[in-house]
């Protein structure tokens, strides 16, 4: 029984596996939208922040570091946390802690009152009602059908992108950073009300059709945290959740001030990054369905591939800003930012399926926080230093190498 259940929850009418499954599937799909959106909204408020301020680029995108960061390092415990406590809990405290985080930035006055509100306290919070939960609540739901499940999930990254990005650029033009802040917490506790409403029991209880450990035919394969990490599947899959994060965060946390100093206007950048959303929606499952077809390594060389087609358009922009190399860009780049992730979460979830699954996998995502927060913070570093973005492009592109090796060398990631 899961603890987070309300008494009344137990009167909830019997429904359809099916249409359970896809009532989760839709709000795990709006809770990615709301976290990822608000979490990458801040690509938009850098530059009126850096402005206000006068602060330069690389304190300006410590805060977007710690974000990523904050999130990757609390995936374990949110893992941890959904074992023990159930959903409810879990998405309760993320949307408690987002609506605080940003009522208290909207009042901020110096960079560390932002990197602790922005910063840790909105990383914690996207935690929260991100990916980890996620993954093993769809789990619960779809089995053998979680990649595509996941590639649903994960293109709320582009959805919230493009839905809060234009959003949040319009917000700063009418009422002001400040007001938009405001806004941003008030939606998030408005939220927290029905959500909590929801029939908790029956979400997490999982479909009967799907083996779970309270199940007699249901195997525990014994994993532990630490018999996971002795395992190299462990840290191959780390490493390419490390690699690709840093690759694709240390050009997403400038891409609208790239696109506005290579003399595009402001709402017109946040707007075709914010489009990204709609093109991720079909590269996402657009790379599982491949995975079907023709395997995983072929899937996956091919999305890093046309990754690297993307950065070299975004660094060609800069000599001719036009609006072809921006679609190919927005497309090329857009449709495949995340598209590994639903084939990584599904592996790591069929292999270190058990009891410790939500630890486990909730470990193997530090990598994705650390390399998000690594990636964005070098980013803005080398920014400063060289005052170009030839070199940030430069530093992209071999992560972006390093981080499809593993799908090339470890048999497990190549099934």
């Amino acid at each position: 029984m899961d603890k987070s259940t309300p008494p009344g929850d137990t009167l909830t009418k019997p429904l359809k596996p099916a249409r359970v499954a896809l009532n989760v599937l839709a709000l795990c799909f709006t809770l990615s939208v709301l976290g990822r959106g608000l979490g990458e909204s801040f690509t938009v408020f850098l530059k009126p922040i850096s402005e206000n301020f006068g602060w330069d680029r690389a304190q300006v995108v410590s805060v977007y570091s710690l974000t990523w960061l904050a999130g990757g390092l609390m995936a374990p415990l949110v893992g941890r946390l959904f074992d023990r406590s159930g959903p409810r809990t879990v998405y309760s405290l993320g949307l408690a802690l987002l609506g605080g985080a940003f009522l208290v930035a909207a009042h901020a006055q110096a960079l560390w009152q932002f990197q602790l509100s922005v910063g840790l306290c909105v990383g914690v919070g996207i935690a929260l009602i991100g990916t980890v939960p996620n993954s093993i609540l769809l789990g619960r739901w779809f089995g053998p059908r979680l990649p595509t499940a996941m590639a649903v999930v994960y293109s709320a990254t582009g959805a919230g992108i493009l839905i809060l990005l234009p959003a949040s650029q319009l917000l700063i033009e009418r009422i002001g950073w400040r007001d938009a802040y405001q806004l941003f917490g008030t939606v998030a506790l408005f939220l927290l009300l029905p959500l909590l409403m929801l029939p908790w029991r029956l979400f997490a209880t999982g479909s009967p059709h799907i083996p779970g450990k309270s199940d007699a035919g249901f195997i525990d394969s014994g994993w532990t945290l630490k018999s996971a990490m002795r395992h190299h599947v462990f840290w191959a899959l780390f490493s390419t959740f490390f690699f690709t994060a840093v690759a694709m965060y240390a050009i997403t946390a400038q891409i609208v001030a790239y696109l506005i100093d290579a003399g595009f206007p402001p709402l017109q950048a946040a707007t075709a990054w914010g489009f990204s959303g709609v093109v991720l929606v079909f590269g996402m499952l657009g790379v599982s369905t491949l995975d079907g077809i023709i395997g995983r390594r072929p899937s996956v060389l091919f999305s890093y591939g046309v990754s690297i087609a993307g950065i070299i358009m975004l660094w060609l922009l800069q000599y001719y800003p036009n609006f072809w190399l921006l679609t190919g860009f927005v497309v090329c780049f857009g449709s495949m930012i995340g598209s590994r992730g639903p084939l990584i979460t599904a592996t790591a979830l069929n292999i270190f399926r058990g009891q410790r699954v939500g630890t486990i996998f909730g470990t193997i995502s530090i990598g994705s926080g650390l390399g998000s927060g690594l990636g964005s913070w070098s980013g803005g570093l080398i920014h400063d230093w060289t005052h170009s973005y030839n070199p940030l492009f430069a530093f992209a592109l071999v992560n972006v190498v390093l981080g499809l090796i593993p799908f090339l060398v470890v048999p497990a990631l190549r099934r």
